[in-house]
C-alpha cells in the first residue's frame, strides 16, 4: 500500500480523541514529547502534529494527504477538500451569544451591534443570509469576555455545554452551525493513496460501529421470542439457542447505543430476563 500522510492537532480538544481513534484502529506509533511527525509501525501512515487552523491548508496544497480538524475549521476557512467521513467525536457548535440580562426578540436584535468572534467567514456569512448589518470584531482567543470588558455587545463562538457562557453572564440564542471532527482529504489522491484510504476508512468504521452498538444476551420465554426479535433484530438475525430450562431460550443480539434504554424496559415487559449488555471492541459488516 502506498503510504499516507495525516495531519492531527498537536495539541487540544481534538489532539487525543484523534490519536485514541487510530490506536483503536490498529495503528500505533511513537509520539515522544516534542515530535512533529511519526511514522506508524503497522500501517502505511505518516503523522504530522500540527496547529488546528493550519490543517485544512497543509491537506489542500497536499503537504498532508488527509487530516483530521473541526468541521468548523474546515468551513471558516472555505477549503475545497473532500469530508470524507463524520468521526462523532469533539462535537460543539458555533452559536451567537447576548448578555444574559438583555431580551432577546428574534435576530434583529444584532443590527447595528458588535459581535465578537474567532470565526469571522461563517459569521459574515450568516449575517448576509438574514439581512443583518452588525460590525465584526476579529480576536484570536478569550471571545467569551468581550461583552463583558466592552469590546462587543455579543459573541459568535463555540459553545460544548454553554458553561463558559453562564460563567461569563451571556445565554445562548441562536445557534448558526453543528460540528464535529472530521476526516478530510485532499481531492486530487492518487489512485494508490486513495485504496490506503479507503482501507483506513475501513478501520475507522468499524470502530465507529463498534462505539455505537452493544452486544446484548438474554434469557426469554419461548411466546415471546418473535416480538423479542422484532425489537432487536441485529446486524442479519439474532442468535437464539434453547436453554436447559424447558420454554426458554437464550437471544443474542447487537443494541444501538441510543436505543438502549426504551428498548430494554420494552424487552423486559415481554419477560426478558438476565438481560447483560457488553460493549465491542470492533464491528465488521
Amino acid at each position: 500500500m502506498e503510504q499516507l500522510r495525516i495531519a492531527i492537532q498537536k495539541n487540544g480538544r481534538l489532539s487525543e480523541k484523534s490519536l485514541e481513534l487510530l490506536e483503536e484502529a490498529g495503528i500505533s506509533f511513537p509520539n515522544g514529547s516534542g515530535n512533529l511527525i511519526s511514522q506508524a509501525q503497522d500501517f502505511p501512515l505518516e503523522i504530522l502534529f500540527l496547529r488546528d487552523d493550519d490543517i485544512p491548508e497543509y491537506v489542500q496544497d497536499a503537504v498532508a494527504d488527509i487530516g483530521i480538524v473541526g468541521q468548523n475549521v474546515v468551513v471558516e476557512k472555505g477549503s475545497s477538500l473532500d469530508i470524507t467521513e463524520k468521526l462523532g467525536f469533539a462535537r460543539c457548535r458555533l452559536s451567537l451569544a447576548i448578555p444574559r440580562d438583555h431580551v432577546y426578540n428574534g435576530r434583529g436584535y444584532f443590527n447595528g451591534k458588535k459581535i465578537a468572534t474567532s470565526f469571522p467567514n461563517i459569521l459574515r456569512e450568516y449575517l448576509s443570509s438574514h439581512n443583518i448589518t452588525a460590525g465584526i470584531h476579529e480576536i484570536s482567543g478569550s471571545v467569551e469576555i468581550a461583552t463583558g470588558i466592552g469590546l462587543a455587545d455579543a459573541i459568535f463562538d463555540i459553545v460544548s455545554t454553554g458553561s463558559t457562557l453562564v460563567s461569563n453572564g451571556l445565554k445562548e440564542v441562536e445557534t448558526v452551525l453543528f460540528s464535529e471532527a472530521v476526516l478530510v482529504a485532499n481531492k486530487n489522491l492518487a489512485p494508490d493513496k486513495r485504496a490506503t484510504l479507503d482501507k483506513l476508512l475501513f478501520r475507522i468504521r468499524a470502530v465507529k460501529k463498534s462505539r455505537n452498538n452493544k452486544y446484548i444476551l438474554l434469557n426469554a420465554p419461548n411466546e415471546s421470542i418473535s416480538r423479542i426479535i422484532s425489537i432487536i433484530p441485529g446486524m442479519k438475525s439474532p442468535t437464539i439457542m434453547p436453554l436447559a430450562m424447558e420454554g426458554w431460550s437464550s437471544v443474542h443480539s447487537v443494541l444501538n447505543e441510543n436505543d438502549f434504554w426504551t428498548v430494554i424496559d420494552r424487552l423486559k415487559e415481554l419477560g426478558a430476563q438476565g438481560i447483560l449488555v457488553i460493549p465491542i471492541e470492533k464491528m465488521i459488516i
